[in-house]
């Protein structure tokens, strides 16, 4: 008798059981709707950017690179590629193959923003028509912006010397006053909205800032090498606003850099005048890093607390370093934001004709231009042996061998 007892306890046990198990079943989401499914688990898996399928002309320049594949480093708190003067010839309405290259990799790296430090139209000739200015312009539009926009990739920039000088007469009336008004079009566009969270518009596309998550960027119009008077009282004001004080780092976009690093551009008027003025003003409102291109060549540099990024080109014209025997190549650079990490950036540069990394060591440890010394990232003062620091002083002089 205790036997068929126990027996039938256990078959109401199962079938109790088998109609929760039922019941659960019923509570699924049609199969044909669930998301897709770690097969072990059963746990719903999101999509990475490793498992997003690139498209097809990604894919192709990513297989293209031997012997190891593309590099993708692993990936920040926010990610932002960083390009710089896309120009070729004056008036030109093409772009060289590197720039192409650029915009489709995009996918490929899933940054969060894209910024660029200037020159991407190759204007700065007083014959160009206003036709030929727009030309430029909707060529620009096709080849970078537009893809840009499809991807809903926010996209900062500063003016560079070939989109808009703001170079002057002795008079102080802008000598290229009409490629400035055709920019100022262009951009002031509602179709060609750069997607980024402005803070303040002030003279945009010249002056402004604006924000994406903890960083606040700040622009101002270096397509020349002075700032006027009016316009550094606004720098100092936006970089005390409360959106700058609340972000975890401060990153300024200008065109020409504070300090000279190529053949070609070491002289004045090829960077920032009253370069110490400047740099004082950025360390005193905390900003970490400061994009610059204009020189043509990748030099990831720091000059007391200010980290430096010359970016390189994606267009024509790479130049040498001061200096220096190592050729000229075309780059492009990621920038991995870690707000925890104590460097805060991490830069991923590749040559853009071979797609292999750039290393710290190819670079010269660091450079003398005539109006100062600039130190590679990873390099101190006190690094410097006595046979480098006397060369640079023989090359500019003690006063200006400081970093």
């Amino acid at each position: 008798m205790q036997f068929w007892r126990s027996l039938w306890r256990i078959l109401l046990i199962f079938l109790s059981g088998l109609g929760i198990a039922v019941a659960l079943h019923a509570c699924q989401p049609n199969s044909n709707t669930a998301l897709p499914v770690n097969q072990t688990t059963q746990v719903p898996v999101t999509p990475t950017p490793e498992t997003i399928p690139l498209p097809p002309a990604t894919q192709a320049i990513v297989n293209s690179v031997s012997p190891n594949g593309l590099n993708n480093p692993p990936k920040g708190d926010v990610r932002l590629v960083v390009i710089s003067d896309l120009n070729s010839a004056y008036g030109s309405t093409d772009y060289d193959p590197e720039v192409d290259k650029a915009i489709a990799l995009l996918p490929f790296w899933q940054p969060d923003m894209v910024v660029c430090s200037g020159d991407m139209v190759a204007g700065q000739y007083p014959s160009l028509t206003e036709a030929q200015m727009k030309a430029m312009w909707a060529a620009f539009d096709d080849h970078v912006a537009a893809p840009m926009r499809k991807a809903k990739l926010p996209y900062g920039f500063t003016m560079g010397n070939h989109d808009a000088s703001g170079a002057k007469s002795i008079a102080g009336k802008f000598l290229f006053a009409r490629e400035r008004d055709v920019a100022s079009s262009y951009w002031n566009d509602p179709t060609h909205d750069s997607g980024v969270e402005f803070v303040d518009r002030y003279q945009f596309p010249f002056y402004y800032t604006f924000k994406h998550q903890d960083i606040f960027f700040l622009v101002w119009d270096g397509s020349s090498d002075r700032i006027p008077p009016d316009k550094l009282d606004w720098v100092e004001k936006a970089l005390q606003s409360p959106a700058a004080k609340s972000a975890k780092i401060k990153i300024l976009l200008g065109h020409l850099p504070l300090y000279a690093i190529t053949v070609g551009r070491n002289s004045p008027g090829e960077v920032m005048a009253n370069t110490e003025q400047l740099r004082a003003m950025l360390e005193r409102n905390q900003v970490h890093t400061y994009i610059s291109g204009h020189h043509h060549a990748y030099y990831p540099a720091h000059k007391g607390k200010l980290q430096l990024l010359h970016t390189g080109i994606l267009g024509s014209g790479p130049r040498p370093y001061i200096d220096s025997r190592k050729p000229p190549r075309k780059s492009l650079t990621v920038i991995d934001i870690n707000f925890a990490d104590p460097e805060i950036t991490t830069y991923t540069t590749y040559d853009m004709k071979t797609l292999q990394l750039i290393k710290l060591e190819e670079l010269p440890r660091f450079i003398s231009g005539h109006n100062g010394m600039v130190l590679r990232r990873d390099v101190k003062m006190q690094d410097l042996s006595d046979s480098e620091r006397s060369a640079c002083e023989q090359q500019i002089g003690a006063n200006l061998c400081r970093a």
